[in-house]
């Protein structure tokens, strides 16, 4: 299905996701979909601290300084 809204000289499509301020909009109010991207956004960091922090190319000092955090 096709939706248009007008006003004035503007007109609308409607359309089944949109992204807004970082947050995904769903035309079904449904979050969950957000809620999966969020944590595979989570996920993905800090997979990709740990591989940084395990490099040999890291100073151990600094490798200490983070694990005492």
């Amino acid at each position: 299905m096709h939706y248009e809204v007008k006003t004035g000289n503007s007109s609308f499509e409607r359309v089944e996701q949109s992204k807004y301020l970082g947050t995904n909009i769903v035309d079904r109010n449904s979050i969950q979909e957000e809620i999966k991207g969020k944590f595979k956004s989570g996920n993905a960091c800090c997979h990709a601290v740990e591989n940084f922090l395990s490099s040999s190319l890291l100073s151990k000092n600094i490798m200490l300084k983070y694990t005492e955090l």
